[in-house]
């Protein structure tokens, strides 16, 4: 395949015509720092929104007045023949019952990642895509790292075959973590494998599967506490994930700790039979480079994965509707991901021994 101009790469959200009847399910802290502006941003229309706490929403119609409303239960939300498409924002626990409910109400939903964290949900996963299936229903989830520019970029121009097979990827958290110590996210075992760093893993997945390595067979992780880590901060602060394919091409993803930066971000590399990608994301040091073996040609970005991002993971899933076919960031895919982290976990647990993973 020929190698696509990268200045005519589409990197943005993408729309049907129609981009209303969205309801957020769980309207906290992520749906309204990032959901709403986003949806804002880009002229999506919602319904309205509910949380379990009513002080939660108390305030967004005034700081959002394009919300038509805010629903006194889930169920009300649920009703509504107006909403088309259930933002499901809540945490992963019992995220399955809640798509379940949306289902029964003939809903499409994007729901928040990880789609959930527990083998037994994934198990139970199937069932429950079937019966959307019958009734008509699409389920995606907010991967919204996948539209991060330098990223999308570089899904793009893998999928072009513009470097050839991938035979290698590799990511380096280069910046400050986010605030974790009690925080809820603290008391999630192995949170930066399972959690955090879920959307490096599955855009990492995307590029090995689309660029010819095939699926990932095995994982390996580990995590550790660091000099310097406060004592109140129950997860470890450095990371290491290895994935390794049948094909034999592999995958790195490393967080060394809270990293001291003047000119912070997270570099990646794309290596491939042809040529290699170069970029960077987050804090302001988004690019991209690809590098065919004797010219580099910079790709031109534009917006950042906060907020682009989200608009476009509900775009897609809006498009997918609207053309009769599956999402790209469809539920069934991003299972696919959940059981790589998962699997990044058990081996952590183990002290670093490879596990093997099944499609």
């Amino acid at each position: 395949m020929s190698d696509p101009d990268p200045a005519r790469l589409a990197t943005g959200p993408r729309f049907p015509e129609d981009r209303g009847g969205v309801a957020i399910l769980g309207a906290g802290t992520i749906a309204q720092s990032a959901h709403l502006p986003a949806y804002a941003q880009h002229g999506v229309g919602v319904t309205g929104v509910w949380s379990r706490t009513a002080e939660t929403t108390a305030s967004v119609r005034e700081r959002f007045p394009f919300v038509g409303r805010v629903y006194g239960s889930a169920e009300e939300l649920l009703a509504d023949p107006e909403v088309r498409f259930v933002d499901l924002a809540t945490g992963p626990e019992s995220r399955l019952d809640w798509l379940e409910a949306a289902i029964e109400a003939g809903k499409h939903v994007l729901a928040q990642k990880p789609l959930t964290l527990s083998p037994a949900d994934l198990d139970r996963l199937p069932a429950l895509l079937a019966r959307a299936d019958e009734a008509g229903v699409r389920i995606a989830v907010n991967h919204n790292g996948r539209w991060a520019p330098p990223w999308r970029a570089a899904t793009l121009l893998v999928r072009a075959g513009a470097i050839g097979d991938v035979v290698g990827v590799t990511h380096l958290h280069d910046k400050a973590l986010p605030p974790l110590a009690g925080t809820p996210f603290d008391a999630v075992p192995h949170m930066l494998l399972t959690d955090y760093l879920l959307h490096w893993v599955d855009v990492t997945r995307t590029w090995l599967v689309d660029g010819g390595a095939g699926p990932v067979t095995s994982v390996q992780a580990v995590d550790s506490r660091v000099p310097g880590q406060p004592v109140e901060a129950r997860n470890p602060w450095s990371a290491t994930v290895s994935l390794a394919t049948a094909s034999g091409a592999t995958a790195t993803v490393r967080i060394a700790g809270s990293v001291v930066s003047s000119e912070p971000g997270c570099p990646f590399w794309v290596h491939g039979t042809g040529g290699t990608l170069r970029g960077s994301v987050l804090l302001d040091s988004d690019r991209l480079e690809l590098d065919d073996g004797a010219h580099r040609t910079d790709v031109p970005l534009t917006g950042a994965w906060f907020v682009d991002g989200f608009a476009a993971a509900m775009g897609e899933l809006m498009c997918a509707v609207a053309e009769d076919r599956e999402p790209e960031n469809s539920a069934a895919d991003a299972a696919e991901s959940v059981r790589l982290v998962l699997a990044a976990a058990a081996s952590a647990e183990q002290g670093g021994t490879p596990v093997e993973v099944s499609p």
